[in-house]
């Protein structure tokens, strides 16, 4: 690990809590019978609905193939329904999952939050929520340099 610079120590950083929040995540939210991804997907849903799979698809960090199926799945389990909207399908969340969401929300979010809370002050966890603001900012206007 001699040759890494700063940036590639700190991404790498990043990569390991994310991976480690999520399986935390995962093992948190099975009280609620939910995985991260569906929790996202019915956060999505209920924040922007009704709304098409594409639309969908657009703000959550699953495939256009794993949203298919992990729609299938939800609509199973009765937490989403999908009408069709002249030629498109529209999801919206059924009274179950505003029900499970009622209590998941809250209890992940406080999950969540520990994260920072239980090491960071108030002022330093401003302070890293602006820098990651500005770092996904640019992020998202980064292109691939050329080969």
């Amino acid at each position: 690990m001699r040759n890494n610079t700063i940036g590639s120590l700190i991404w790498l950083r990043l990569m390991r809590f994310t991976n480690q929040s999520n399986q935390l995540s995962n093992e948190f939210l099975k009280r609620f019978d939910l995985t991260t991804a569906q929790f996202d997907v019915l956060v999505q849903i209920q924040l922007y609905q009704p709304l098409t799979q594409s639309e969908l698809a657009e703000k959550v960090t699953v495939t256009q193939g794993g949203i298919s199926r992990m729609l299938a799945r939800l609509e199973k389990e009765e937490y989403i329904v999908r009408k069709q909207d002249w030629k498109t399908k529209m999801i919206s969340l059924t009274n179950k999952a505003e029900a499970i969401l009622e209590d998941a929300m809250p209890a992940q979010l406080a999950f969540q939050s520990s994260f920072f809370a239980d090491v960071l002050n108030e002022e330093e966890e401003k302070t890293l929520y602006t820098l990651m603001t500005r770092i996904h900012k640019h992020s998202q206007k980064k292109e691939l340099p050329p080969e």
